[in-house]
């Protein structure tokens, strides 16, 4: 008897033992959340709003274009992927094709009451869409790209000296064009922001190093992304007689556009430049600048500001001068002496010893005569941000096309 009610005993612990067990491996599953895995959506209006995953930092996007446009919302979304990849516990969803405006809002704020821990909106017309979700939500963190508004707490601004890049593009341009003999290079610029004057600019200052008699057409398309406008903006001004387009917007158009013997420069993503007539791409590396903001919001430690990053920040490049990259053919012909003055350049940027305020260095003369900058004088961070009509308090700002710009400045109204 004795015998009998000791093995029941032992039976009755192992059960307990065993289910113990159970519970504890159970619990371990429940708490393991895979961040990685894809969220479910909810369509409101037009826009796919997707979920958080409960147990991750929650990252949104919000695109203002296909995340596949082969340009700038690409480049971001390699950023997200990147971010998803190396950040511990850091769940990323996008909304793309975003217009700027009223929806945008709605889709910001959709995303703030989803729970999304940080948001990157990732176009300049988002930024007033950004700052007054920003105010609603105190403990999301909203990140603006290419804007100079922050509150200083849990909304800011980021963006990258792509006139580094830029300027050193119209360096090739020139170049290129001086070689062939045509001294006509064209612009595609988008809206009439400061970022596209400023990014025109340093095209255009580039250029006169190595072609000082090369000229500079530009062409106005209001958008950001349209390959049927972007192409025929590009096509008229190889029509008109140009050598050398540069863009401003999403899609490889200018080399697609160019005919033979006429060369393209892309923009924004780093493989958008195959078609033989690119010369080069200058494109955007958000990843590890992502990473770092993401890293500080979970932690609790990043706050609103203005970030403006340069060239040594390894954040943006122009392809062909990288390390490990090789020129594009239209580019590996141009003349030694020049090749070289764009790599020391480069070199100099990447060391932290040649910024977008070296860029913008006097003596600079506007295409009116007007005197910009003096000998050793220097554009400050405002002037480079600013319209005063928008309101900035820059002094100098950018409403001015440099010399060898041809084109009249744009309507701000």
């Amino acid at each position: 008897m004795k015998h009998h009610t000791l093995w029941k005993l032992m039976a009755l612990l192992l059960a307990f033992t065993l289910a113990l067990a159970a519970c504890n491996s159970g619990g371990s599953e429940e708490a393991e959340v895979d961040c990685k895995a894809a969220s479910a959506t909810e369509t409101q209006g037009s826009y796919q709003i997707p979920a958080i995953i409960e147990g991750c930092h929650n990252v949104g996007f919000v695109y203002v274009g296909p995340h596949n446009d082969g340009g700038w919302t690409q480049a971001h979304d390699v950023g997200r992927q990147y971010v998803q990849d190396t950040v511990e516990g850091v769940h990323t969803a996008y909304v793309e094709n975003v217009a700027e405006g009223a929806d945008a809002e709605q889709v910001i704020r959709s995303l703030a009451r989803k729970g999304f821990n940080t948001i990157f909106t990732t176009s300049f017309g988002f930024m007033d869409a950004s700052e007054a979700v920003a105010e609603e939500f105190p403990n999301v963190d909203i990140i603006h790209i290419s804007g100079f508004k922050s509150n200083e707490d849990n909304f800011g601004n980021l963006f990258g000296a792509m006139e580094d890049m830029k300027y050193l593009a119209g360096m090739l341009a020139g170049s290129r064009a001086k070689m062939d003999g045509n001294p006509r290079l064209g612009y595609i610029a988008t809206f009439p922001i400061p970022e596209e004057l400023r990014l025109g600019n340093a095209f255009a200052l580039g250029a006169q190093e190595t072609c000082p008699e090369c000229t500079v057409d530009v062409r106005w398309i209001f958008t950001w992304h349209d390959p049927i406008v972007e192409k025929e903006a590009a096509s008229s001004l190889f029509d008109s007689g140009v050598q050398v387009v540069m863009t401003g917007a999403d899609t490889p158009a200018p080399a697609e556009a160019a005919p033979p013997g006429k060369w393209g420069i892309t923009y924004d993503y780093k493989d958008n430049c195959t078609n033989p007539r690119c010369l080069t791409s200058m494109y955007w590396n958000w990843g590890p600048v992502y990473a770092r903001i993401v890293e500080g919001s979970k932690a609790g430690t990043w706050k609103g500001g203005w970030e403006y990053f340069d060239a040594d920040s390894g954040a943006m490049g122009l392809l062909g001068f990288m390390e490990g990259e090789t020129l594009m053919p239209g580019t590996a012909e141009l003349p030694a002496a020049d090749l070289q003055l764009i790599r020391d350049t480069l070199a100099k940027m990447l060391a932290g010893e040649f910024t977008r305020f070296d860029v913008f260095a006097g003596p600079i003369t506007d295409n009116q005569g007007n005197v910009v900058l003096a000998e050793g004088e220097k554009l400050e961070q405002l002037d480079l941000d600013g319209f005063s009509q928008f309101g900035s308090e820059c002094e100098t700002c950018m409403y001015w096309w440099n010399e060898n710009v041809t084109a009249e400045l744009p309507s701000l109204e």
